[in-house]
Formats: C-alpha cells, sequence, structure tokens
C-alpha cells in the first residue's frame, strides 16, 4: 500500500489515499492496538460502491512521526482523541476535502467523537465502531466494564508502563486474544498491524492516551481550549451509526445502551452477533454493508 505524506505544526502525518479519485471522500481511522490495516477488508467494497478512502495513521503509528525538534523544543507526545481531531482536520485541509464522512474503529471513534463536538460542519456523517459517545470527563465505569479495562489501569502504573515498553506487540496481543471470540484472527493479520506499533512515539503515544483520560497525567495545553470545547459538550448533532458487537469483551454492549439520548440527529446503533471488538475485520461484508446504507442516507 503506498503511503503519503503532508507535514503539519507538530507531524509528518502519513496517509494512505485509494478508491476512485472523483468518489466522495470517506476518512477511516483505526485504534488502539490496531492499524489502517484494520479496513482491508472494507475499503475494496467501499471502492465498488464509488467512494475514495482516506486511511491514515495515528501520530505515534507507523511512518507517522513527530517534526522534532519543533521549534527548539520536543513535542509532546499527545494521545487525547482531541489532538488526533485536529490531525485529520489538518489532513482534510491538505487535501481540500471540505466536508466527508468518518469512520473510525475504537480510539478512532473517540475522534470521530470529537470532530462532531468540535468541527461538527466538516462532517456528512459518522460511524463509530465499538466505542459510545460519553459526554464530559472520563468517571469509573461500572465494575464489569471497570473489569475489562484492566490493560488501561495496568498502563497508568510504573510496572504496568514497563511491562508495555518491553513488549509491545505481546500487550498487544493480550487484547486481540481478550477481545472477541476465540479464533478470530490470524497471526498474520496481527503481524501486519504490529508493524505500525515499532516507531519510537508509538509507547509515548499510547500511555499519555491512556493517562490523561484518567488524570495519570498532564493533558497538553496546546490543545486545552478543544479539551474544554470537547469536555462541555452533551450532545452531538452529526448522524451516527454506532456500530457493535455483542460479543466485545473490551468495551461491553450494554455501555451503549441508551447512547441515543447525547444525539440530536439521527442516530442508529446495530449489534453483530458473534463478533468481537473488532466488527471490521470479523465481519467486513457485513459491517461494509451496514455502513454504507448509513453513509448514502447521508450523502449529497
Amino acid at each position: 500500500m503506498s503511503v503519503s505524506k503532508i507535514k503539519t505544526k507538530v507531524l509528518r502525518q502519513a496517509y494512505e489515499q485509494t478508491g476512485p479519485t472523483k468518489g466522495e471522500p470517506l476518512i477511516l481511522v483505526h485504534g488502539w492496538p490496531d492499524s489502517p490495516r484494520t479496513w482491508d477488508k472494507v475499503l475494496p467494497l467501499l471502492h465498488q460502491a464509488g467512494y475514495q478512502t482516506i486511511v491514515p495513521y495515528l501520530r505515534g503509528y507507523g511512518p507517522c512521526s513527530f517534526r522534532d525538534p519543533l521549534l527548539g523544543r520536543k513535542p509532546r507526545r499527545t494521545g487525547q482523541p482531541v489532538a488526533f481531531a485536529q490531525d485529520i482536520i489538518h489532513l482534510a485541509d491538505h487535501l481540500d476535502i471540505k466536508r466527508f464522512h468518518f469512520i473510525g474503529h475504537d480510539w478512532g471513534a473517540r475522534t470521530g467523537y470529537a470532530l462532531a463536538a468540535l468541527f461538527s460542519k466538516r462532517l456528512r456523517s459518522l460511524t463509530a465502531v465499538s466505542v459510545p459517545f460519553e459526554p464530559g470527563k472520563a468517571s469509573p465505569p461500572k465494575f464489569p466494564q471497570a473489569e475489562a479495562f484492566w490493560y488501561q489501569w495496568l498502563l497508568c502504573t510504573n510496572p504496568g508502563e514497563k511491562k508495555f515498553r518491553e513488549d509491545p506487540t505481546a500487550f498487544g496481543q493480550a487484547q486481540w486474544d481478550a477481545w472477541s471470540p476465540a479464533g478470530w484472527y490470524k497471526h498474520s493479520d496481527l503481524a501486519a498491524a504490529a508493524k505500525s506499533w515499532e516507531g519510537k512515539d508509538f509507547e509515548d503515544v499510547v500511555l499519555h492516551g491512556y493517562r490523561s483520560r484518567w488524570g495519570h497525567a498532564e493533558q497538553d495545553p496546546q490543545y486545552a481550549d478543544l479539551q474544554s470545547r470537547f469536555d462541555s459538550t452533551k450532545t452531538l448533532n452529526t448522524p451516527t451509526l454506532l456500530l457493535h458487537g455483542r460479543e466485545d469483551h473490551c468495551e461491553l454492549v450494554d455501555t451503549t445502551d441508551g447512547a441515543e439520548r447525547y444525539f440530536t440527529s439521527p442516530y442508529h446503533r446495530v449489534l453483530l452477533d458473534g463478533v468481537g471488538h473488532f466488527p471490521q475485520r470479523e465481519s467486513p461484508e457485513l459491517s461494509a454493508a451496514i455502513i454504507l446504507k448509513h453513509i448514502r442516507q447521508n450523502s449529497v
């Protein structure tokens, strides 16, 4: 897959652009622990339907790197969703894309919610995969969900950081093994994703993402205004689809119950039987069909 790059204030931002060049643009963002390869089985179906796809690497992943040193100082390895959202806007501006459909899984879904809160006029529609919108600052979940989030609590400790840094691939594989029904992936799929976890900034971004979420790291002051606006957002007005596997053992399925109360535009949740945390990988044909229906309902 050919990788392109642009320079922003903070990043040498990497992305893959494929499909019909005159097709309506879709931006698809992966989660953690994953990579743009998460969309590989979905993209051909979107292309066949006439859509152009732009698939960025999140900051810290694969060939996406920080412009270091930046103005004589080392830029923060920020892992906040509002920073990811700003990165997407920089990319869309560079590509002269005024409005687009956004599809995000896991961290990508949180990025989508930040976009809908902060840059709603840029979105035609939002598809969030496996993660609900939860307004306000993060608060401890119910005990079953807290148990599923064991890896987040571990990453907020110094011993957990050490364990993660020793072998990020093994740490990621532990999540793949736990989050979906047994035998759902091939080793080659994991190996392809893990190539994006080898960069020098990957670990710092992941750690900051979870630690800043739960109050164990300072948030980046560069994004203070965006973060304040996002934290104060109570509802979203972007037409939204939530795609969620019933066998998701990371973000438990009941966490998305009642989320429609946070949306003032049409909102639709689809639950997939026998599917875990990675619907786009585990059931790509069905996921693509559901996403395409949502996009078509909200196209020009």
